[in-house]
């Protein structure tokens, strides 16, 4: 779909936030990231297809079929597929234990790098306290944000016609709100404390929607972003390294297909 790439083979990859069932999913590109990539484990972490969405209105394109049919078959081929459900497909909780195509549903896992560090895997709901305490706020805040992804698709649709790659205004947005920074540090903060009192090494969420990898006193949090504003996951080499892939074009980068964009791995000390 965008020109010749390689296969890149990892060990691990960890997706989430994909929201199948809206419109501001980026399910185009991600198909082209997964036909491009391989691995042993596929982490699915929450918010896969988006339940409250498909409430309120049906809209299914080809592309998120598509985008089902290619995880079933990674399946089928011998790929571990793990699908931890998070709070827009929170239905699939009831679920957990079971498999369906060779994908298990699991509430949270522990996952061991290459390298021997434990790794705590869950999307992180609930330690959203809006999510938690007040549904009816993060439903409002859903609906806020999905007319800003709408908004997101025309402005992105004018952005192709004049030759300019994918750029998330939502993402924009967020990253220079205050109050949706210091969420997102806060957010960050208590997942690394709950890694800490599981005692393992670090953890992977999703959720918040932001790709990061960094310590937190000395406490390795990895969140592999999403598929509608980052388009990003989170991937472990054969080694054991961790790093983050972006599968859009840069920001600000115009007239170029997608590809890949790393960020600097941080491993956790001793």
């Amino acid at each position: 779909m965008h020109g010749h790439r390689s296969l890149s083979r990892y060990r691990s990859i960890w997706i989430s936030d994909i929201h199948l069932g809206t419109r501001g999913c980026q399910a185009e590109l991600l198909l082209d990231f997964l036909r491009h990539t391989e691995s042993e484990y596929l982490y699915l972490v929450g918010d896969i297809v988006d339940g409250w969405r498909l409430k309120k209105s049906w809209f299914w394109a080809q592309s998120h079929n598509d985008v089902v049919q290619k995880l079933l078959r990674k399946a089928r081929k011998g790929t571990k597929v793990i699908y931890i459900p998070g709070n827009h497909d929170e239905a699939l909780r009831d679920y957990t234990g079971h498999q369906f195509g060779g994908v298990h549903v699991a509430g949270e896992i522990v996952h061991t790098t290459a390298d021997g560090r434990r790794l705590l895997v869950l999307h992180g709901d609930e330690f959203d306290g809006i999510v938690k305490h007040a549904k009816w706020l993060a439903l409002l805040g859903d609906w806020a944000y999905n007319t800003m992804l709408s908004v997101n698709v025309v402005f992105n649709a004018a952005r192709r016609r004049l030759g300019f790659g994918y750029w998330s205004l939502s993402a924009y947005l967020k990253n220079r709100v205050k109050n949706a920074v210091q969420y997102v540090d806060r957010f960050e903060q208590v997942v690394a404390e709950e890694a800490r009192r599981r005692d393992v090494d670090g953890v992977v969420c999703g959720h918040i929607h932001k790709a990061e990898i960094r310590e937190i006193d000395g406490i390795l949090y990895c969140n592999d972003g999403d598929w509608v504003e980052s388009c990003s996951a989170l991937v472990e080499h054969t080694d054991g390294r961790l790093e983050i892939v972006h599968w859009a074009t840069p920001q600000n980068v115009s007239a170029k297909p997608p590809r890949m964009r790393r960020t600097t791995n941080i491993p956790v000390p001793g």
